[in-house]
């Protein structure tokens, strides 16, 4: 007889050849029942798992992170052994759980469409109902091959697989290849819906075969599902690739290429308005902005590391001679460039530059999405040069500006992803001494702030660790906007220099700095946060005017040209439609104010104000509405929407 520990600090005892259900069954039988998979020191198990004793144990039910992986994953099986039933022939390939849900990728003997997935859903059900154990068992190489002569995706699998670590998942009839662990059978799957089909390469190949992914959702119980189906459609109602065209912000166009916007005026207000705000906070906190064009000599990147590192990012070389240029992908090199000007005391740093750039990565065609994935992004990036001493003091700046920058548009909710290298991975320039400087540095830069961070390993950037900076939307969403690295090693490979107190040579350390990131990547985040409803400040137009008749044409000029001369962005609908629809018409442009002018208001000098989201009217002096306004906008409260 021995002990297991529970997460409580209780200890249980076990007898031989108890399984990981008979021990959940020990500790209460309601918890037994909710259990999907059991964890024995840390490890997700089936709860078909000996436990030998000397163990941590604990019951995982599908609430859980761990518990939802499973669940997922056993339903992404019960939909591939219904296409398997309803397609004869189709080859499985892979079909893992992802956030929200998982997929399968299928090469299916014949078509399927989104029309066919409600049936596909019905067998999927009929499984469920059967309630077919789901075992584990360990076959060696050769029977797997055997098992799956006629599949090549899996065959190509197994083939990457050491003999006797192969494992197999059954219920009833069902196979597949597969490490686990699942739920006990398919009576014990939750909710699920499945939502799409795509196109998907095999092993994201463009040279290999087109299979079909098929995406779903599952959740413990319908009332979850059906939660997170109306957050779906809320989402879908605050897609930002849907109003950029409804509220005429920007378009796309075969003409010019993928992943390139082309901003309409309103679109170009917005953008403009947001790089003056980051401007305008940096230059408070001593940044000098700077500029620094659109191509660069390759070279340059051959020393910065760009070249061995990036180069799948960037664009083919321009040759002008001798010369290879490239689209700038990042401002990095160039700003240690321009540092490189002039030579430097340790009395001018820090030195920080900050620049609105326009950068070109080439983004695979089926990577872009709207404004989140482009080719051409314009990047608020910035760059601090100063002493090792002065990190500290530096990444606390850093982090100040982000908070308020943060604050400002309304994401109060965010964690810090301490994002580190992975020792294994060759992608990170090779420098231990460098490396372990930098990862210290920006651990003690957090850990001073009194910032809660979680490190990642394998997201740092080629040249160092980085802190990135998760937010919420108000849907719940996560979303990496802003960042801080500590780089100890480009600096050194350009040949950046100070000279110290000592009178000696020193390398800088760089801090890279960005607040919001690519702005077209933020302002999509932003029109799905505010749902394209703009805080005041922000809104390309901020108020129309609406005459109720004709003759209330120049009154409602009048009121624009007042208004316009203290610095609001006001239009007039002079249009043709009564009023009722102008008032329809404009509140679908999300305009914060509708400013009605009629007989009354010609008379009293006034305006009717109707404010966005509100039943209400309120009848104002076009004065003391100009004041209103400009102080709103002077606060850039994003409450205000």
């Amino acid at each position: 007889m021995t002990v297991v520990k529970l997460p409580d600090g209780r200890e249980l005892e076990v007898e031989p050849g108890d399984r990981a259900r008979d021990v959940a069954e020990r500790i209460g039988k309601r918890l037994a029942r909710d259990a999907v998979v059991a964890k024995l020191d840390g490890e997700v198990v089936d709860l078909d798992a000996p436990v030998e004793g000397g163990e941590e144990f604990e019951v995982v039910t599908g609430d859980s992170p761990e518990g939802l992986y499973v669940l997922r994953h056993s339903t992404a099986h019960a939909m591939a052994q219904a296409i398997l039933e309803l397609y004869p022939g189709s080859k499985l390939t892979i079909g893992p759980p992802i956030e929200n849900g998982f997929y399968y990728d299928i090469e299916v003997n014949g078509r399927i469409t989104d029309e066919d997935l409600p049936r596909i859903e019905e067998r999927m059900r009929e499984i469920s109902e059967r309630d077919l154990p789901i075992y584990c068992e360990r076959v060696s190489k050769a029977e797997a091959e055997e098992l799956y002569r006629d599949n090549p995706y899996k065959l190509e699998l197994i083939e990457d697989l050491e003999d006797g670590d192969i494992t197999m998942y059954r219920q009833g009839d069902f196979f597949d290849l597969c490490r686990g662990p699942h739920v006990p059978s398919t009576g014990r799957l939750g909710a699920f819906k499945l939502q799409n089909i795509a196109g998907a390469y095999w092993r994201g190949d463009e040279k290999n075969t087109m299979l079909t992914r098929i995406y779903g959702t599952a959740w413990p119980t319908e009332k979850q599902l059906k939660a997170y189906l109306r957050r779906l459609e809320e989402a879908k109602a605050r897609d930002h690739r849907k109003l950029g065209r409804e509220l005429e912000l920007f378009t796309f166009s075969p003409d010019v290429g993928a992943g390139v916007p082309l901003f309409m005026p309103k679109g170009e207000t917005v953008r403009h308005l947001m790089e003056a705000y980051v401007r305008e906070v940096q230059t408070r906190h001593g940044y000098d902005h700077v500029w620094t064009g659109h191509l660069v000599n390759e070279k340059l990147y051959e020393k910065s590391g760009h070249l061995e590192h990036y180069l799948d990012s960037m664009y083919p070389p321009m040759v002008d001679g001798e010369t290879r240029y490239r689209l700038k992908p990042m401002n990095c090199p160039s700003h240690m460039t321009l540092f490189n000007s002039r030579a430097h005391s340790y009395r001018d740093l820090p030195v920080r530059y900050a620049e609105f750039a326009t950068l070109y990565r080439y983004e695979k065609s089926g990577e872009l999405n709207g404004l989140t994935r482009v080719r051409s992004l314009t990047q608020d990036d910035a760059h601090v040069f100063c002493t090792e001493d002065q990190v500290q003091e530096e990444f606390a700046g850093a982090l100040e500006i982000i908070r308020e920058v943060l604050d400002t548009y309304g994401f109060t909710d965010y964690r810090v992803q301490l994002s580190m290298r992975d020792p294994d991975d060759t992608k990170y320039i090779a420098d231990e001494e460098k490396w372990g400087r930098a990862e210290r540095e920006l651990r003690e830069a957090l850990d001073t702030a009194g910032i809660q961070y979680e490190e990642v390993s394998g997201e740092a950037a080629f040249y160092g660790p980085k802190a990135d900076f998760m937010a919420k939307d108000v849907l719940g969403r996560e979303w990496q906007l802003s960042t801080i690295q500590v780089d100890f090693i480009q600096p050194a490979r350009l040949g950046c220099e100070y000279v110290g107190e000592d009178g000696e040579t020193h390398t800088p350390v760089l801090l890279h700095r960005a607040v919001t990131g690519s702005t077209e990547r933020f302002l999509a985040v932003l029109i799905e946060h505010y749902a394209g409803s703009f805080p005041l400040w922000l809104a390309p137009v901020q108020a129309v005017v609406i005459p109720v008749a004709d003759r209330h044409l120049d009154y409602a000029r009048r009121v624009q040209e007042e208004l316009s001369e203290v610095g609001l962005r006001v239009e007039v609908d002079g249009s043709q439609n009564s009023m009722q629809k102008k008032i329809r018409e404009n509140a679908r442009q999300k305009v914060p104010y509708l400013l009605i002018v009629g007989d009354r208001e010609v008379q009293d000098g006034t305006v009717n104000v109707r404010r966005r989201g509100d039943k209400g009217q309120e009848a104002l002096k076009v004065g003391d509405f100009a004041r209103s306004a400009v102080k709103e906008v002077a606060s850039r409260d994003s409450r205000f929407l």
